[in-house]
């Protein structure tokens, strides 16, 4: 086998436990619908497409993954299980990793720049399952978006977003749980990022409190003395 496929081969692996050998690897959809993408999107770049959205319905209908021919794809792409739809104008970098029922969705093209509506996912990204990414919008190198979340939004690199619509969690995930984190979700009710405005709203509650007993002490009446 060519080094680079065997590479590839061991990046997934690497990514899910699950997997017991490279010849495992080669049977998950994701690597199969990605080997027909790569047929697929030299058929578009020739112009031949036609023939590149036969190659895309075959990938489709085997693999339950719809990889239009036109995204461009970067090294070691991984899709972890199916139903997933990736768009026309999509942009995928090295190291992605995307679990399943992930959508990477396009808007009024009158509303992308040059023609770009769909989403770029930067070097390293981690999707959540379900999650949806929608309109021209920037994934960060290292972000990870949780599972089922909402991006309208450029997201930092590096950054951890969760949530309808998607929020940065208040901790440093990296920190929280390092190494590669499955499905982009560090677990913990610390990582909410509705745990920042509890937090505030704790910290103005004690704040009352403290205001309250302080007017209750001043507004005592003085204790009354008796007389000779």
């Amino acid at each position: 086998m060519d080094s680079g496929f065997i590479a590839y081969l061991d990046s997934v692996k690497s990514r899910d436990p699950a997997a017991r050998s490279r010849w495992e690897v080669l049977l998950y959809p994701g690597v199969l619908a990605l080997g027909m993408h790569r047929i697929g999107h030299w058929l578009y770049g020739g112009r031949l497409y036609f023939l590149a959205r036969i190659v895309n319905h075959l990938a489709r209908f085997l693999t339950a993954i719809d990889i239009h021919p036109g995204a461009k794809v970067g090294r070691n792409f991984f899709i972890d299980h199916g139903f997933t739809v990736i768009g026309e104008t999509a942009e995928i970098g090295d190291n992605v990793t995307i679990y399943q029922s992930v959508t990477l969705g396009g808007t009024n093209p009158t509303t992308g720049v040059g023609g770009k509506r769909h989403p770029t996912l930067d070097d390293g990204v981690v999707i959540g399952s379900g999650a949806q990414i929608l309109g021209p919008v920037v994934v960060g190198a290292g972000a990870k978006v949780g599972a089922n979340s909402v991006v309208t939004k450029d997201v930092p690199p590096g950054a951890t977003v969760v949530g309808i619509p998607a929020r940065a969690v208040p901790i440093d995930s990296i920190h929280y749980s390092p190494g590669f984190i499955p499905y982009g979700t560090p677990c913990g009710e610390d990582v909410d990022p509705s745990r920042v405005g509890i937090a505030d709203l704790e910290r103005e509650i004690a704040a009352l409190r403290t205001e309250v007993e302080t007017l209750k002490r001043t507004r005592q009446p003085a204790p009354k003395t008796k007389s000779a």
